[in-house]
């Protein structure tokens, strides 16, 4: 390289990798091999390490969840540091707000509503009609299987809730539960890698949720539309390496349920590290540019 840039790799928590601890490491290591062997020089922290060192490394590299480290990644990103992913992005994948950024920018997504968790929400779940439907904790990240819960009816709607409620979550997102195949998706912003595959066909799970749609029965669908739909979740959201999974409904139509920042890409791992790192370094190049560029006005 022509310039020296050095690397702050931060690694994710294990309480954040439930169930894929060792695919989040692999993916991670694997990306990181690659950036070395572009000429980087990397330096690793764990995220307890992050939060209270001095970064002093041009580029920061994250799978950060923990709200500390995400506040710090906003802070180094705003002091002029090159984050990847934006702390602002990992941010805005927190259901809340994810909800209500895809859902203004008419990004396909699920009929939602959101609530405090101690409010009587049986009379807006009626109104609404919501009778099958998923509680998601509205303010983080999931990191237990009970943060993601799915309800046959409004009377159990209104015990997760409180359930909620005693473990000190505030807010929950309520999605309308969809009919169809369940589709997990893998991409990269600037790149043209996209991979999707049915979680059920493969016993990929997080927490055994693709169970509910059961085995996909190859309903057709436009694998062009669906990584377009990602790649404007993905702008929307501001995250660069990022996953997720869909529905596609009996008519073929693609709603995406949920969009995280940097997952395993465990099927695909040895391809996407590549890809992640290409897009990376053109990333790191193209703000190292803008930065010089807007030094010198």
């Amino acid at each position: 390289m022509e310039d020296h840039i050095r690397i702050a790799a931060v690694r994710r928590a294990g309480a954040y990798s439930p169930n894929h601890i060792g695919n989040d490491a692999a993916i991670f290591s694997q990306t990181l091999q690659c950036l070395h062997n572009e000429g980087y020089t990397i330096t690793e922290y764990s995220e307890e390490e992050f939060q209270v060192a001095d970064i002093a490394e041009d580029v920061v590299i994250n799978m950060c969840r923990e709200m500390a480290s995400i506040s710090k990644l906003q802070r180094l990103e705003k002091e002029g540091k090159i984050v990847l992913n934006s702390g602002f992005g990992i941010e805005n994948c927190t259901r809340e707000k994810m909800t209500r950024l895809l859902l203004e920018a008419k990004v396909p997504s699920p009929e939602s509503i959101i609530v405090s968790t101690d409010e009587d929400v049986l009379p807006l779940l009626h109104a609404e009609r919501f009778v099958n439907c998923w509680i998601k904790r509205g303010d983080f990240h999931a990191m237990h299987k009970e943060d993601v819960s799915y309800v046959r009816h409004p009377e159990e709607a209104i015990e997760i809730l409180r359930e909620y409620a005693l473990r000190g979550i505030s807010r929950a997102v309520i999605n309308r539960h969809l009919e169809g195949d369940l589709v997990k998706f893998y991409g990269i912003a600037d790149s043209d890698f996209f991979y999707w595959f049915y979680p059920f066909d493969m016993n990929h799970s997080k927490f055994g949720y693709e169970q509910i749609n059961g085995k996909a029965v190859g309903i057709p669908f436009s694998i062009d539309e669906m990584q377009s739909i990602c790649r404007k979740a993905s702008e929307v959201l501001n995250v660069q390496v990022y996953g997720g999974d869909c529905i596609i409904s009996p008519e073929g139509d693609i709603c995406i349920i949920d969009f995280n920042d940097w997952p395993s890409f465990a099927p695909c791992r040895d391809i996407a590290s590549i890809h992640i790192a290409r897009s990376l370094d053109l990333a790191i190049k193209k703000k190292r540019v803008r930065h010089m560029t807007e030094a010198r006005k």
